[in-house]
């Protein structure tokens, strides 16, 4: 039962270290220890075995691993009806050039957002909207959708984050749940990134259940909150069709 446990806990290590990189391409052995709060030994040891099995890669010239490509070849066996990711992204693509501004598309994990898809605009001034990026969930277009449309218990649960900045008004925040609840979508000026706004609204899949954000964002310049609003009635309906996709 104990050697179990410690397989069990080596195979928790190892994926810890996996996901380090989706914060970063490459990192070195210092770097990765540090991130999941190994010494540099163990870190080391389930290096070694990583980089055997393919899932990882090591640049002899920098010392730095990146993932391998068996991740890759994983990723290529993701079933498009499995994976909204890929099954929406056509959809997406559509949406981008119906309205030329960069689409994403995210989904909750525990008290953070993620960015599991996204299509660029074509202007040459634009949101560059970096896939496998998190985010918290005080702020932004797409946070408040995906706390919006959650159950109160789910709400309580994510208010009352200790993460939260000082400067975090939650009874503002729960006034705009309602709002957003209400409305359909969410807007966001420059919540979070200086310059940039955001329009989102969430996609239900075909069991009535909160699937992910659907967001289209850009330069404040090009997309002033009259602008945002506009979208609004568009992006509704796209998320709506998006979420008939999603068994």
């Amino acid at each position: 039962m104990e050697d179990g446990k410690l397989t069990v806990r080596a195979v928790e290590r190892a994926l810890d270290i996996l996901m380090c990189f989706t914060r970063t391409g490459s990192l070195s052995l210092t770097e990765i220890a540090a991130e999941v709060g190994l010494h540099k030994s163990t870190v080391h040891r389930l290096m070694t075995t990583l980089e055997e099995k393919g899932f990882v890669s090591r640049d002899a010239s920098t010392e730095k691993y990146r993932l391998g490509i068996k991740i890759w070849e994983l990723s290529a066996h993701l079933s498009n009806t499995d994976d909204p990711a890929l099954l929406l992204l056509p959809s997406m693509e559509k949406l981008r050039d119906e309205l030329d501004e960069t689409v994403s598309l995210y989904v909750r994990d525990g008290r953070e957002r993620l960015r599991i898809q996204a299509v660029q605009s074509n202007q040459a001034i634009r949101r560059v909207a970096p896939v496998g990026a998190r985010l918290p969930l005080y702020v932004g277009a797409s946070s408040k959708v995906l706390v919006a449309f959650s159950s109160e218990r789910e709400q309580e649960y994510i208010i009352s984050d200790p993460i939260w900045p000082d400067s975090a008004n939650r009874t503002a925040f729960r006034d705009q749940l309602r709002t957003i609840r209400a409305e359909g979508y969410a807007i966001s000026v420059e919540e979070r990134e200086q310059g940039v706004t955001s329009v989102a609204a969430p996609i239900f899949d075909l069991k009535g259940n909160l699937a992910a954000a659907l967001s289209v964002s850009g330069p404040l310049a090009r997309l002033p909150v009259d602008q945002l609003r506009s979208y609004a009635p568009l992006l509704m309906e796209r998320a709506r069709e998006m979420g008939l996709m999603i068994r």
